[in-house]
């Protein structure tokens, strides 16, 4: 079920023509909300509980971002996991993960952490650094409830380690699935993630089959894009329509832009979450937090 590949950033001799032909438009524009995590580190909060439904089979996403060694220097002590996957994708900066499982990472410029918490883990992000930018997502990926109970699992990948390609324009880091024939770093069965980083230049357009049944989104984090004739702008969410006529997305630069471009197969089953518990069941979740409580949980 869980596959994993390494692979060097060699130019792909030969990519695959990908066309959409009718591209998704965007249903709405989502405003992140500023909060705090962990020992105070200032986020912006892109999608949280009441899209989870609609963005089945995605948690939440916090983008963090700051020259403020005050906003981010205590990072995310000691704090519990179960029953998803979290994918760290950093910017800028560095950040040391410690685990209860054993693993231990240091993530850096342009590199991706990828957790399955499973049946439980404690962990720790501490940056390593006191000064200089601070930046970077986390995804949270939800699990079939067959899955929410396996054994935890962790993989650091390095920027160099992150399959990409570039092509009229465009750079695509392909972090999970697949693009233009190019396979990401990370795949997964029962979701079908796809987590791309875009780069394009000024006028640029890049194109990406999705298949219907997926949920999707964009986030632009660096100038402007249109998707669909919209005006896409930082700090906000782009969800994406589900048109069933629609074969894919289309996404233009205006300037020199960068976006994530994310979808995935929704699970369709009961979500019931407590922090940072994602179960089936509010049973599953009191179970959780009895575990965590008791020192059984990592």
């Amino acid at each position: 079920m869980t596959t994993a590949t390494t692979t060097t950033t060699t130019p792909t001799p030969a990519l695959r023509a990908e066309r959409v032909l009718s591209s998704r438009s965007v249903e709405r524009l989502v405003a992140g909300t500023a909060t705090s995590d962990g020992a105070g580190v200032k986020l912006t909060r892109l999608l949280s509980q009441p899209l989870q439904r609609r963005l089945d089979p995605f948690l939440m996403l916090d983008a963090f971002g700051s020259d403020d060694p005050d906003d981010y220097i205590a990072g995310f002590p000691d704090h519990p996991h179960r029953g998803f996957e979290t994918v760290t994708y950093m910017i800028a900066g560095r950040m040391k993960h410690r685990d209860s499982a054993g693993h231990e990472g240091l993530l850096e410029n342009g590199g991706v952490q990828w957790m399955t918490a499973g049946r439980g883990v404690v962990h720790s992000e501490i940056p390593q650094q006191e000064e200089g930018v601070m930046e970077g997502f986390q995804l949270w990926l939800n699990l079939p409830g067959r899955d929410k109970m396996k054994a935890p699992w962790y993989r650091d990948f390095g920027a160099a380690d992150l399959p990409r390609f570039t092509s009229g324009g465009v750079t695509a880091v392909v972090i999970a699935g697949e693009s233009h024939g190019v396979a990401g770093a990370v795949t997964r069965e029962a979701t079908e993630p796809l987590v791309l980083d875009l780069h394009l230049e000024a006028g640029a357009r890049f194109e990406q089959p999705l298949p219907p049944g997926h949920n999707a989104f964009v986030v632009v984090y660096r100038g402007a894009a249109a998707i669909g004739g919209r005006d896409v702008t930082p700090g906000k969410l782009a969800l994406l329509s589900n048109d069933p006529a629609a074969d894919g997305v289309v996404i233009e630069a205006k300037d020199g832009m960068r976006a994530l471009l994310v979808a995935g197969r929704p699970l369709g089953e009961p979500i019931a979450q407590y922090g940072p518990f994602v179960m089936n069941t509010e049973e599953e979740i009191h179970q959780a937090v009895s575990d965590y409580r008791d020192g059984r949980l990592g």
